[in-house]
């Protein structure tokens, strides 16, 4: 049986808890460079302790803000937090529109939270393709916590859920955000419903239908969303809404639901990397391998139909010539 693999120098440096080399391995991370790599494999035996917990909704409810209160009471609580705040990408730099995501607040030199924003650079789900990778480097940092904010982009939070144990649906009264939030599938994925800004009239009535909505949904392994109301700007709401956040990750444990949840999160993740990376390889093969190239010529003259060229590249596999009809 292989032991554990050898930590890098830069693993050992986060396992320090240096905060500089973190942020450095974010980057690259974020940037898909794969000289990270061997430094990922060494942390991930120490990784699994952390809870990551999303927080997601539509644009202009109240996310940042929200996460502000959570980050404050836990911080209170004496509880470490990292937060990843996936931001929409620029068409043009490919970088965070929102750049340093200075809504996000936190003490200067307090050294029990570690905050990032990153790019989504236009993946399909809102949620950046290497954000689970940067939970693992804030989980084997040492951070209790991590809180992950999605883009806001209506359907595309759904995938909040590949990265986070409890996901924390966010609304507000008088915005059509119940339908919405059907429509857009955030209802499906919600393990806590948080009607924000309940200063604002109609607060309740969007809980009292919420409620409603739920009544006639079928529970999800066993667990009814909660329903609560807050108000982030006034702090009211925030520690109810994180005992909300503790109950569901305590159900995860009783019901013995985490471990077939990580499973199938970890089978996403691996069927996602093996895609990225071949199709990374197929791409550059396609623009250097004659072979294949003869075979896109072959496309484009409407001789081959894509998928017989698809059949043509499996089945030749990676070594083996490729031979078009």
């Amino acid at each position: 049986m292989r032991g554990r693999p050898r930590l890098t120098q830069a693993a050992r440096q986060v396992l320090a808890q240096d905060r500089r080399v973190l942020g450095r391995l974010i980057s690259a991370v974020e940037n898909r460079d794969p000289k990270v790599i061997p430094t990922l494999r060494a942390l991930y035996p120490r990784t699994g302790r952390a809870r990551v917990i999303g927080i997601a909704g539509p644009l202009g409810v109240g996310k940042s803000s929200l996460l502000n209160g959570l980050l404050a009471h836990l911080r209170a609580a004496g509880r470490t937090v990292g937060v990843v705040a996936v931001d929409p990408s620029s068409p043009f730099t490919g970088g965070s529109v929102l750049g340093d995501r200075i809504r996000l607040e936190r003490e200067p030199g307090d050294p029990g939270v570690f905050i990032r924003s990153m790019a989504s650079r236009g993946h399909l789900g809102g949620i950046a393709a290497a954000t689970l990778e940067v939970t693992r480097l804030l989980d084997a940092f040492g951070m209790d916590f991590v809180l992950v904010e999605t883009v806001g982009s209506g359907q595309v939070d759904v995938e909040v859920r590949e990265v986070a144990s409890t996901a924390v649906v966010v609304l507000v009264p008088h915005l059509g955000d119940e339908v919405q939030t059907l429509k857009a599938g955030l209802f499906e994925i919600a393990d806590v419903f948080c009607v924000n800004k309940s200063d604002l009239p109609g607060a309740d009535l969007a809980a009292k239908d919420l409620r409603e909505l739920i009544s006639l949904a079928r529970s999800t392994g066993g667990w009814t969303p909660r329903i609560l109301t807050a108000s982030a700007r006034d702090g009211v709401g925030i520690a109810e809404l994180w005992a909300a956040i503790e109950a569901h990750e305590r159900f995860l444990d009783e019901a013995g639901t985490r471990a077939a949840t990580e499973r199938r999160r970890l089978s996403a993740e691996i069927v996602g990397l093996v895609t990225e990376r071949v199709g990374h390889d197929l791409a550059e093969s396609l623009r250097r391998d004659p072979r294949l190239s003869n075979l896109l010529d072959r496309v484009l003259s409407r001789e081959v139909d894509p998928h017989s060229a698809v059949e043509q590249i499996l089945r030749a596999g990676p070594r083996r010539p490729i031979r078009v009809p």
